[in-house]
């Protein structure tokens, strides 16, 4: 699950994360190279600034989907050659830019600074803050005084995969506090025009109605909720494959999601082209898994064939 979740967040910020077009990105390597404010190559220079590609540098796709760089971090920043100088200003730079992201209403309490550092920074910073040196078969030995800080101390292996874990998770409530908010509630089609909704229990989205869904989450829900009840008899009216679907309440982006039927009704609202070449060749109750396997390949098919590739895969 956490693979297929990672796949999906690097293929959506690849696309649609930079301002100038599509920018392939690994997670966590390129990130934590991109972040990092300087990489020492020349080593008889006194100081040193980051090479930065402002079109695809980390901090350039926050500004794109922001709108504002995080105070305090410039574009280029010089740096003392001493590593250990160093990996405190990436450290503090790692450190605004959690602390900036929860300002903005993000849910980032289990990832700490240092598990966004490359694993040679995280390695020194360490030996630095715990008085341990971590020796690569995984035995520490000491070389000064402990410090009274609580210090998670990761060998490599189960350093690397904290990394994975919290670049994901940062790049997904950016995702949550400044994609999601562009939801407006004027794509809910007209309530008065479907009067069958009335005997549905309603989604309320107001922000303190639910502890899962955020406020625009559950706009989404209302959304997906109106448009299948609205498209439901026009794309299945002359289905061979189960006649018109029956009426249901969407709660949730997996369960009610899964035949594929949902989806289907959103794109034909928009794409009515695809109901008689696609559509239509939909089971409306599949019950065998070759019956929603059928379904997917059917929505798949119509997103390539309106260009909306997004590498998804069945």
């Amino acid at each position: 699950f956490f693979q297929k979740t990672l796949n999906a967040v690097k293929s959506w910020f690849t696309l649609f994360g930079w301002p100038k077009g599509q920018n392939p990105i690994s997670i966590p390597y390129s990130l934590r190279s991109d972040v990092c404010i300087v990489q020492l190559t020349v080593a008889q220079e006194r100081n040193f600034k980051r090479r930065v590609d402002k079109d695809k540098g980390f901090y350039e796709m926050l500004l794109h989907l922001n709108g504002q760089s995080i105070p305090g971090i410039a574009a280029s920043q010089s740096l003392s050659p001493d590593p250990v100088e160093r990996m405190f200003q990436i450290h503090w730079q790692h450190s605004e830019l959690l602390s900036f992201l929860k300002r903005k209403g993000a849910c980032l309490p289990h990832v700490m600074p240092e598990f966004l550092l490359t694993p040679e920074d995280y390695e020194l910073w360490t030996e630095v803050n715990t008085g341990l040196r971590v020796v690569r078969r995984g035995s520490m030995r000491s070389s000064g005084k402990l410090s009274s800080r609580r210090i998670f101390v990761l060998e490599n292996k189960a350093f690397e995969a904290m990394s994975k874990r919290a670049w994901t998770d940062v790049l997904l409530q950016m995702y949550k506090v400044f994609v999601l908010p562009r939801v407006s509630r004027r794509m809910i089609p007209d309530p008065s025009s479907l009067e069958s909704l009335q005997n549905m229990p309603g989604i309320k989205s107001e922000p303190l109605s639910s502890n899962v869904y955020s406020q625009y989450e559950r706009t989404i829900l209302i959304w997906l909720n109106k448009n299948y009840e609205k498209n439901r008899k026009i794309v299945w009216k002359g289905s061979q494959r189960g006649g018109i679907p029956p009426m249901r309440w969407i709660v949730n982006f997996d369960q009610d999601l899964l035949d594929g039927l949902v989806l289907a009704a959103q794109m034909a609202g928009y794409c009515p082209y695809l109901i008689p070449t696609h559509f239509i060749k939909m089971y409306t109750n599949p019950r065998t898994h070759e019956e929603f396997l059928n379904n997917a390949l059917i929505l798949v098919k119509a997103l390539h064939t309106i260009n909306m590739d997004l590498d998804i895969k069945v």
